[in-house]
C-alpha cells in the first residue's frame, strides 16, 4: 500500500511524529552533505561533521515562525545537530506573523514564513540588517494545505472552490447541503451541522489558503487574502497542530492545515474539483506538480515563488504553500552567522531535501533549489 501522503489520505493513513511548540534539539553523528553550490566560506564553516555536513562555529541559534515547516525543521535540526553537536538550534513554531515580528525585532537568527514580507517590513529589516543589508526570502520547502474533515461514514469527500468558500464563510451550514451533494453523487451525506475551524494567530497558512479562495472563487469569497482570518463564523484555534486536533475530535468538523498534520492524526482530506477530469487529492505528488508550474521572481538574493491557485492541469492540487527562511542579505548577526549559514546550506542541500516527501512535503522545482543554494553562498 502506498503511503497516504503520496496517494491521498484515507482511513488507513499512517501517522507521523507530532510536533508542536518550540523545538530544541542537540545531538551528535548523521548522514548529509553540504551539497550546495554556494558552500560556506572558511569564516562560515570551521569543520566538517559526520556525513560531510559543514559545521559553523559553535553557537546557539534562535529561530521562529512557520508551523508549515515545523516537521521539516525538526528533521533538519536533528540531522544537523548530530553532525555538528556544538551548534544548538531552537525553533519556535509560533506562526509566520510572529516569526516575522521576532526577526524584525532582532530576536532571531532567521525566520520561517509561508508568506513574504511586505514592502514596509523590508524597509524595517534595514534596521536589523547592518552594512546596508535587507531581508531576503529563501524558499526551502513546499507542500499541500489539506482541507481536513471529520464526518462519520464518509470516507471520500469532493468539494470545489466555491463550495469551500461558502463553507468557510458560514453560508453552507450542513453536510447534506445541495451544493455538497451535487459534488458527491451517490454518497450518503448526513444533516450534521458543519463545524468550521480556522487559525486564530497570524498565519502564513491562512494567507495561502485565503489566497486560493480569493483566486479560485472570487464571486464567493468577498475578502482579501491575508495572515489574519476575516471571514464569518467558525471557531478560531491557535496553530496548525491544535487546529488539526480539533478537527480530529469533532464530529462534523472541517479545517485547513498542512498535510503532515493530517497524516499525523489520520484525518481524511477533501479531494478538490478544479475543473480537471478528476478531482485531485492532497498529496506530495499532486502538490509538486502544481508547484512545478509556479513562477519565480528573483531580485538579487531574493527568491519569491508565485503560486497559480487556479491551475486546472490534471493531477495538480491547487491549495499549496511554499515556505521561506528569511535572513539578511548583508549584516546578519556576526556571532551566530557562521552557524546559521552552515545550517541553511545543509537545509538546501541534496540530503537536507531528499527525505522531506516522506513527511508530507512537496518537491520544489530544481531550478528554485539550485538558485537558493547559490544565493546562500553570497549572503554575509
Amino acid at each position: 500500500m502506498k503511503p497516504p501522503w503520496k496517494g491521498g489520505l484515507r482511513a488507513g493513513a499512517v501517522g507521523a511524529a507530532v510536533v508542536s511548540g518550540a523545538l530544541a534539539l542537540t545531538a551528535c553523528g548523521s548522514n548529509g552533505d553540504s551539497g550546495a553550490s554556494g558552500s560556506p566560506s572558511p569564516a562560515a564553516a570551521t569543520s566538517t561533521g559526520a556525513g560531510g555536513i559543514a559545521c559553523g562555529k559553535a553557537a546557539t541559534l534562535q529561530a521562529s515562525g512557520s508551523t508549515a515547516q515545523q516537521y521539516a525543521m525538526k528533521d533538519w535540526i536533528k540531522n544537523y545537530s548530530k553532525a555538528c553537536p556544538d551548534t544548538k538550534i531552537n525553533y519556535d513554531g509560533n506562526g509566520s506573523g510572529k516569526g516575522q515580528d521576532d526577526f524584525l525585532a532582532g530576536k532571531t537568527a532567521f525566520a520561517g514564513s509561508d508568506t513574504p514580507l511586505t514592502g514596509d517590513q523590508i524597509d524595517q529589516s534595514k534596521k536589523v540588517c547592518t552594512g546596508g543589508g535587507r531581508a531576503v526570502h529563501l524558499p526551502m520547502v513546499g507542500g499541500p494545505i489539506a482541507v481536513g474533515f471529520h464526518l462519520s461514514g464518509v470516507d471520500r469527500l469532493v468539494l470545489d472552490a466555491p463550495t469551500i468558500a461558502k463553507i468557510f464563510d458560514g453560508r453552507i451550514t450542513t453536510w447534506n447541503d445541495p451544493a455538497i451533494t451535487q459534488l458527491n453523487k451517490g454518497a450518503k451525506l448526513p444533516s450534521t451541522p458543519i463545524r468550521q475551524f480556522h487559525r486564530s494567530d497570524s498565519s502564513g497558512t491562512t494567507d495561502n489558503f485565503t489566497a486560493y479562495l480569493a483566486a479560485a472563487a472570487p464571486d464567493d469569497w468577498p475578502y482579501d487574502h491575508g495572515k489574519e482570518w476575516t471571514a464569518k463564523g467558525g471557531k478560531a484555534v491557535k496553530g496548525s497542530a491544535d487546529l488539526a486536533t480539533q478537527v480530529q475530535k469533532t464530529e462534523g468538523a472541517i479545517g485547513y492545515f498542512e498535510l503532515p498534520y493530517a497524516v499525523a492524526r489520520m484525518i481524511r482530506t477533501v479531494s478538490v474539483d478544479t475543473g480537471a477530469p478528476t478531482p485531485v487529492d492532497a498529496n506530495v505528488i499532486s502538490a509538486s506538480q502544481a508547484i512545478a508550474g509556479a513562477k519565480t521572481v528573483d531580485t538579487g538574493s531574493d527568491v519569491l515563488v508565485k503560486l497559480n491557485y487556479t491551475a486546472k492541469a490534471p493531477g495538480a492540487y491547487p491549495i499549496d504553500v511554499v515556505t521561506y527562511e528569511i535572513v539578511c542579505d548583508k549584516g546578519n548577526k556576526s556571532a551566530t552567522w557562521p552557524a546559521t549559514k552552515a545550517f541553511l546550506t545543509y537545509m538546501a542541500s541534496q540530503k537536507g531535501q531528499q527525505n522531506l516527501t516522506f513527511q508530507g512535503y512537496a518537491t520544489l522545482p530544481a531550478a528554485v533549489v539550485n538558485k537558493v543554494r547559490g544565493e546562500i553562498g553570497t549572503l554575509s
